[in-house]
């Protein structure tokens, strides 16, 4: 069994700034694909941003203001927000997939308020 554990939510201000890490306790070199996806209540999860092979891939939403990196030595992803605005609140997940079995993260909960 895999386990993801992210870290890096809170709360900020409108215009700030987050880095939410999610840890792995498997090695990230094999995944077929790794990304963050959120859940604002009321809504369906979505996808924020991915990792597959060497290529990311981000919503719309966030593009120019989010960005995911991986570190295989430290089997983390890392998702660095910026510009963060008040519809980006909501609970983030991150997700591996590896051949045959995908894993998912408990969550860490975003809020931008004043």
């Amino acid at each position: 069994q895999v386990q993801l554990v992210e870290s890096g939510g809170g709360l900020v201000q409108p215009g700030g700034s987050l880095r939410l890490s999610c840890a792995s306790s498997r090695s990230i070199s094999s995944a077929l694909a790794m990304g963050w996806y959120r859940q604002a209540p009321g809504k369906q999860r979505e996808l924020v941003a991915a990792i597959t092979g060497s290529s990311t891939n981000y919503a719309d939403s966030v593009k120019d203001r989010f960005t995911i990196s991986r570190d295989n030595a430290k089997n983390t992803v890392t998702l660095q927000m910026n510009s963060l605005k008040a519809e980006d609140t909501a609970v983030y997940y991150c997700k591996l997939a590896f051949w045959g079995d995908a894993y998912w993260g408990q969550g860490t909960q975003v809020t931008v308020s004043s």
